[in-house]
């Protein structure tokens, strides 16, 4: 599931998402199982400001499973 999300979250472009970094979000899902489970996404700078962005994804159960969650991430490159 967490891949599932990073797939859509890349989506986003770079040029549009540059002027709201840092940005994250969580929400509430039902996983493939069934289970309820919470979706955090977070875009932020890779490395510098304006570069590069690091988008992360983790799907957990609940805050008392967040260390067991699963996760997923990806860089959106900055065009040149």
């Amino acid at each position: 599931m967490a891949r599932d999300e990073l797939s859509r979250a890349l989506t986003l472009r770079w040029q549009d998402l540059r002027a709201i970094i840092p940005w994250g979000d969580t929400f509430e899902g039902i996983s493939p199982a069934g289970r309820y489970v919470e979706v955090e996404r977070s875009y932020i700078w890779a490395a510098e400001e304006g570069g590069d962005i690091l988008c992360e994804i983790t799907v957990y159960g609940g805050p008392s499973r967040y260390g067991h969650g699963a996760q997923a991430s990806a860089t959106i490159s900055r065009p040149a």
